[in-house]
């Protein structure tokens, strides 16, 4: 296939807060972004449990509805609060007018349904002294959120993803240590298909850092560590898949070995391309990208923290060193999405090395894109003063456009690519 030519990415829109306020409300930070299978609803949840959808019209997107999805609660067995931020969203296959979401935080899942309620007004007639009955019109419609379902207690730990699976029916969540299969309309059970905690809890060496279905065969799904491994399974082998069926790890380099190895090595996201050709990964300082049918090396990969690599110490006393980075590809596979500090992300080119640079700045989103060679990407970062409080982790690629969604902060951001001539 015959990469087409970087298109032209300009700012779109920005939702939240405008005004540059000093303190951002801790609740009011995006922590979630997902767009439907069309494109036209976009779901973006929140640390305070709240879930804003957008429905795009001719030009732009719109406010469609809120609702909070989660509430904070306590375990009192474990004496620990369980935040109520959304930690993924999830968009079921549409088969009515209605809408279909999963949403889930630490513990527990919710399934959602958005439909479209009419309001009705009663008019009472005019007293002519005949028998009248009062009339009934539909004066307008609001949305609706209601909660269908809640998938509670199958999770002794942090749930990190939720997956749907190609068959509409099935879904996967995973936690540090299992993934459990469910079925959407069933709440009551689940089974689990993943368990890779060690009978004693000081032999525990890796964690599950994200799980994904294969976007077209409902057997297939992958699982990411903290080692830096990517594991695809069948769920026709077995019931229980502690074997895998592939195994995508890239040894490390000796050479640039140190104390942060492994740390660095860890998996914060992986994602299938569209087509289910490519699995694209993210740890702290790369995205890699892997052929499914290729175990030995990753196809490319990507350097984006590599101008980090200095001050990897201070970056793990100040625990930034563990902040997760989400990846995504453009509906054809061509394009891959990231985030980095100072609220800039990329969007590579991958095929033809050609990098996007972005700063999600509110007060100036217009001007702050720049698109270059990949290998003069990072020739004006300077890490000594960038700010890493600031960081674009969560974001979303439109499944049929270039549009990409991108959360800084309480904002979020829309920018869209025109096609090059």
């Amino acid at each position: 296939r015959m990469a087409a030519l970087a298109p032209n990415w300009r700012f779109s829109q920005l939702f939240g807060e405008k005004d540059s306020i000093e303190e951002v409300s801790e609740v009011d930070i995006v922590s979630a972004i997902e767009f439907d299978e069309t494109g036209d609803f976009l779901a973006v949840g929140d640390r305070g449990g709240r879930v804003v959808v957008f429905e795009q019209d001719a030009s732009d997107y719109k406010f469609y509805a809120e609702f909070q999805s989660h509430e904070p609660e306590f375990d009192y067995l474990k004496s620990l609060e369980i935040e109520e931020k959304i930690n993924k969203i999830k968009w079921c296959k549409r088969t009515n007018d209605s809408h279909f979401l999963l949403t889930t935080n630490d513990k527990t899942i919710k399934l959602w349904k958005l439909n479209k309620k009419n309001i009705k007004q009663v008019s009472t007639p005019e007293d002519t002294g005949r028998l009248c009955f009062p009339s009934v019109t539909t004066t307008e419609s609001t949305i609706v959120a209601s909660s269908k379902k809640v998938f509670a207690n199958a999770h002794a730990y942090h749930i990190n993803s939720i997956s749907l699976n190609s068959d509409g029916e099935t879904y996967i969540s995973a936690d540090d240590l299992r993934i459990n299969l469910w079925n959407v309309e069933i709440s009551e059970q689940s089974f689990n298909i993943v368990d890779i905690k060690p009978e004693n809890m000081e032999e525990l060496s890796e964690v599950i850092t994200s799980a994904s279905f294969h976007p077209n065969h409902c057997n297939l799904f992958m699982y990411s560590s903290s080692k830096g491994s990517i594991k695809l399974n069948d769920t026709r082998q077995n019931a229980l898949c502690d074997q895998y069926s592939k195994y995508f790890e890239e040894p490390e380099d000796p050479s640039t070995k140190s104390f942060f190895s492994e740390i660095i090595s860890s998996i914060s996201d992986c994602q299938f391309s569209g087509d289910g050709r490519y699995i694209l990964s993210r740890d702290y300082l790369t995205l890699k990208i892997w052929d499914i049918n290729m175990e030995r090396e990753p196809v490319k990969t990507i350097k984006i923290h590599e101008h980090l690599r200095s001050k990897l110490c201070d970056l793990y006393e100040s625990d930034f060193i563990f902040d997760k980075f989400e990846c995504h590809l453009s509906a054809d596979g061509s394009k891959v999405i990231t985030g980095s500090y100072h609220n800039v992300f990329y969007c590579y080119d991958w095929q033809n090395d050609i990098v996007t640079t972005f700063e999600a700045n509110k007060n100036y989103p217009t001007n702050k894109i720049k698109t270059i060679p990949f290998a003069q990407r990072n020739k004006d970062l300077n890490p000594e003063t960038m700010d890493f409080n600031k960081k674009c982790l969560h974001m979303s690629y439109h499944p049929k456009q270039d549009l990409v969604a991108v959360g800084a902060s309480n904002n979020l951001f829309l920018y869209e690519g025109i096609e090059a001539e």
